[in-house]
């Protein structure tokens, strides 16, 4: 048996016997969906920022200081659209779904694309722990709501011109008249608003009510840049229940802790075709 078919049998197993499937996803996930932030995917839609600006990937276009609002929301507005609005290349959350659709399933998330639900997740069972790249909030903020961009965003791109909005569609806070900014927790002003607290019930709620029985902890894509959040939680919710089962799957960087012994699968490779083998099988 080879050990492609020994690791993707062992996943099966514990996934058919798994009573609740608790799935953490990180960036690698939507890497593997196409989601890329350089090479073709930026040619194809960020060569113009990149000619005038000088960086290559969306990532550190992202951050860059442009020097007017006008700039910074014509590629705001455009990365929305191209990560938001738009489907992934290829069908890895549609694979994942029909894996796990006929279980008692939740998600945790720290991906800002949205594209759990695009592929038929239950709006109920995830939890988007790091914001929502379709969610304007105030800068300040002086409030703590969030308002849905789709609708702006769109106006903005289709009316910017070399590399500028209309000054006139720059977003401002209803309340108070300040800037605009992404609901994206990058520091201590992002808000937590009611979705999201009733999404992190939920899923403390579906944590707490399967702390035993068979229970598969499945990672896929989570690096190290917060691994408080899905890595370590899993670690221990494995340990502690002898019934539990956890896997990681991450191209080039799977590990799970010795002390997990059988009950844990490691995969360094690409989560795509893990998921279409598994999938196969």
């Amino acid at each position: 048996m080879t050990q492609e078919k020994s690791q993707t049998d062992r996943l099966k197993t514990a996934l058919l016997s798994a009573d609740a499937v608790v799935i953490g996803a990180g960036a690698g996930l939507s890497t593997a969906a196409g989601f890329t932030y350089s090479g073709e995917r930026f040619e194809t839609y960020f060569s113009d920022f990149g000619e005038k600006y000088g960086f290559h990937d969306m990532y550190a276009g992202g951050f860059y200081p442009y020097d007017t609002p006008e700039e910074h929301w014509a590629y705001w507005s455009r990365y929305i659209l191209v990560n938001r609005y738009m489907d992934p290349p290829k069908p890895v959350y549609q694979t994942l779904f029909d894996l796990v659709k006929d279980k008692d399933y939740f998600v945790i998330t720290t991906n800002v694309d949205h594209c759990f639900q695009k592929a038929g997740f239950d709006k109920k069972r995830l939890f988007y722990t790091q914001g929502d790249y379709g969610l304007f909030q105030c800068s300040v903020p002086c409030h703590d709501q969030t308002y849905d961009n789709e609708e702006a965003v769109r106006r903005m791109v289709a009316e910017q011109r070399e590399m500028k909005i209309p000054t006139e569609l720059i977003p401002r806070c209803p309340v108070c008249g300040k800037p605009m900014t992404m609901n994206l927790r990058s520091d201590d002003k992002f808000v937590q608003d009611e979705g999201w607290e009733a999404a992190c019930a939920r899923y403390e709620r579906f944590i707490n009510a399967h702390k035993r029985g068979n229970v598969f902890y499945l990672e896929l894509g989570v690096g190290y840049n917060t691994p408080a959040i899905i890595k370590y939680p899993f670690w221990r919710l494995t340990a502690e229940n002898k019934r539990a089962a956890y896997a990681c799957i991450n191209y080039g960087e799977a590990y799970c802790p010795p002390q997990l012994g059988e009950r844990a699968i490691a995969i360094g490779e690409d989560i795509s075709a893990v998921l279409c083998r598994l999938s196969k099988e």
